[in-house]
């Protein structure tokens, strides 16, 4: 299973990023799908996630409003287009994947199997 993100960059606030996860390996249609994040010396946080199926959406706080997380089976890719962007907004950003729908409903890390190696978004 291979999930890998791009996208990430420097950006000024208020900027726009559109981030990519490329998934293989596993069944994409049949899996939730998340987005995450990570500053040095914080707790992994949950910003997004996608339901298989209906496509149902799911955001942390911080980021509601802004940030959109949207699927493409055909592609296998997930996609998080973050807009407004703010200087706390920065971190590495990972996809992840976990079959099912359940994981979906949370925001812990724990929920996911597999995961991307990361893509560094840095806002000034």
């Amino acid at each position: 299973v291979q999930l890998v993100e791009s996208g990430g960059g420097s950006v000024q606030a208020g900027g726009s990023l559109r981030l990519s996860c490329a998934v293989s390996g596993l069944t994409f249609s049949m899996h939730c799908m998340g987005w995450f994040r990570q500053d040095s010396g914080k707790e992994r946080e949950g910003v997004a996630a996608i339901t298989p199926g209906r496509g149902r959406r799911y955001y942390g706080d911080s980021v509601k409003g802004r940030f959109i997380i949207s699927r493409d089976d055909a592609e296998n890719t997930v996609y998080l287009q973050m807009n407004s962007l703010k200087p706390e907004d920065s971190a590495v950003y990972y996809c992840a994947a976990q079959a099912g729908s359940r994981a979906c409903l949370s925001s812990r890390p724990s929920g996911y199997n597999y995961w991307g190696q990361g893509t560094q978004v840095t806002v000034s």
